[in-house]
């Protein structure tokens, strides 16, 4: 086990360096591109398969107990280890990156963005999960920072290279961004660690605070927590998402949205919840203020983007539907209840197949459309995707009810839970002031399902295309491939929530527990 969770963590990487080598003349193929596009395939297949074995032979009767753990020293000056781990919240978050990465792969073999060399291509695809991937094993502050910054270099060319219309400013407005709130959030983690004596994340977690004093901690989740908020991206912070889902291709923006997202909102539950819990309770009534505008505001942008005459982007549109999301998925954590951090944890999950099925569909009638513009989708000679490509649009239709919150599917849980959790938060919390943000939240809800079933009535409905029109492609194998696995992972979610929770939990207690069980 503890050798898997390093493959898991190197493999990637080695992917990424051999992927620049030239390929054996036995397996190139058609071409040299062809097989690095497989190499692609190759080596995020075998991650995936590690990881389903990992998550195998994980010990769930024991979820709150970190597993698979290497140890290592690495700068004794600082006390700084090559500390890996996984517990019941980061094993669904690793199952998930290395899916998505999987199939990004897959659909990439078949769809490649246009762009420079496949052999970039892959390389920088392979960093991205590699970073991924440690940033939810790591248990060492400074080696957590060096994971969450490894993502940002390979995301930024993959928006520049591979991107569409307007992908330069997109990509330097995401580093920019990113970068400055990683400065900050570097600055948190140095002063917990020093304050502390230690940059180990399970003895910090352990201690719970109690050598930090309560200012040190207030300061020091304020630092940390500026940097997650804008990764995760929480309102006011989000104004590079919606440039930088527009630009990305396709496999980009489902690597962003189902996977970068998650690695803030993962900060806030690993680092500021158990190993600065005063300063966390000192600031959780901004963290949930800010969640719950996020929640207001990501869907009436929505609404205004999906309106007659708006020319709104629909990728723009589904990325603006993720600042509301995500909003939740703070909501649950700032109740620092195990009702609301559960529900954070399965919303982020959820949110991941969820988003990511979207932008798939989302790119594919870009693909045969050439436009991503909801007027000219639903204009005369639209979409009207039911009677042109009927499985294309059922996808689409199955897709939005789910990200509404339809019970029954993923995305009703975690929204449930982090409304019940803000609706009895913490000991000490104001408990009017969160019945506000649970009933703004309750409120997002509804516009959430308002802006979703305008966008499915608009680019799914209309006139019956004449037989004169060209016909449209209705999924393809290859899309199968992809798409599948998340709609049958968005309905298992829905209809056994039991899965997820109950790996979550025990650890989630344990984690507000001050890491006793």
């Amino acid at each position: 086990m503890q050798f898997l969770l390093a493959f898991i963590v190197v493999g990637p990487l080695i992917g990424a360096a051999t992927a620049l080598l030239p390929a054996p003349p036995g397996l190139k193929g058609k071409s040299p591109d062809q097989a690095v596009l497989r190499h692609g395939v190759t080596v995020t297949g075998a991650i995936l398969a590690a990881v389903v074995v990992l998550a195998l032979g994980f010990d769930h009767d024991q979820p709150s107990r970190m597993q698979a753990t290497t140890d290592i020293s690495w700068i004794p000056a600082l006390d700084v280890r090559i500390h890996l781990g996984v517990d019941g919240i980061s094993l669904p978050l690793l199952v998930l990156t290395a899916l998505l990465s999987f199939l990004c792969a897959l659909y990439s073999y078949v769809k490649m963005p246009e762009g420079p060399s496949p052999r970039a291509f892959v390389a920088l695809l392979l960093v991205l999960e590699g970073g991924t991937l440690a940033t939810f094993a790591v248990l060492d502050l400074l080696l957590f920072f060096l994971a969450f910054e490894m993502v940002l270099i390979p995301m930024y060319f993959l928006i520049a290279r591979w991107g569409g219309e307007g992908r330069g400013p997109a990509a330097w407005r995401f580093i920019l961004y990113t970068l400055l709130g990683s400065v900050v959030m570097l600055l948190g983690l140095l002063l917990i660690g020093l304050k502390a004596g230690t940059f180990d994340m399970v003895a910090l977690a352990t201690d719970n605070g109690r050598g930090i004093t309560t200012s040190v901690q207030v300061i020091a989740v304020l630092a940390i927590a500026a940097g997650l908020a804008v990764k995760t991206p929480m309102w006011p912070l989000h104004s590079w998402l919606p440039d930088a889902h527009t630009a990305a291709p396709t496999v980009g923006s489902v690597l962003l949205a189902g996977v970068l997202l998650k690695m803030g909102t993962y900060g806030f539950v690993r680092i500021a919840l158990p190993i600065a819990p005063d300063g966390m309770h000192a600031l959780a009534p901004y963290l949930a203020a800010f969640a719950a505008a996020g929640i207001i505001y990501g869907s009436l942008a929505c609404l205004a983007l999906a309106r007659t005459g708006a020319k709104g982007d629909l990728k723009r549109l589904i990325a603006y539907s993720s600042v509301g999301h995500m909003g939740f998925v703070l909501l649950g954590i700032a109740t620092m209840t195990p009702t609301g951090v559960n529900g954070a944890l399965f919303a982020n999950i959820a949110h991941g197949l969820i988003t990511g099925l979207l932008f798939f569909l989302v790119g594919a009638i870009k693909d045969r459309y050439g436009t991503a513009d909801l007027d000219t989708l639903a204009g005369a000679t639209g979409a009207a995707l039911y009677g042109r490509a009927p499985r294309l649009g059922g996808l689409l239709a199955f897709a939005a009810v789910a990200s509404l919150g339809l019970p029954g599917l993923a995305g009703f849980w975690g929204e449930m839970l982090a409304l019940f959790g803000a609706f009895r938060p913490a000991e000490g919390l104001s408990r009017p002031a969160f019945l506000t943000f649970m009933a703004a939240g309750a409120f997002g809800t509804l516009l959430t399902a308002a802006y979703l079933l305008v966008v499915v009535r608009r680019v799914c409905m209309g006139a019956r295309p004449a037989d004169d029109q060209p016909a449209l492609p209705d999924i393809q194998g290859y899309e199968y491939a992809a798409w599948t696995p998340l709609a049958v992972l968005t309905v298992v979610a829905g209809l056994w929530p039991a899965v997820l929770l109950g790996l979550t939990d025990p650890a989630v207690q344990k984690l507000l527990a001050g890491g006793k069980s």
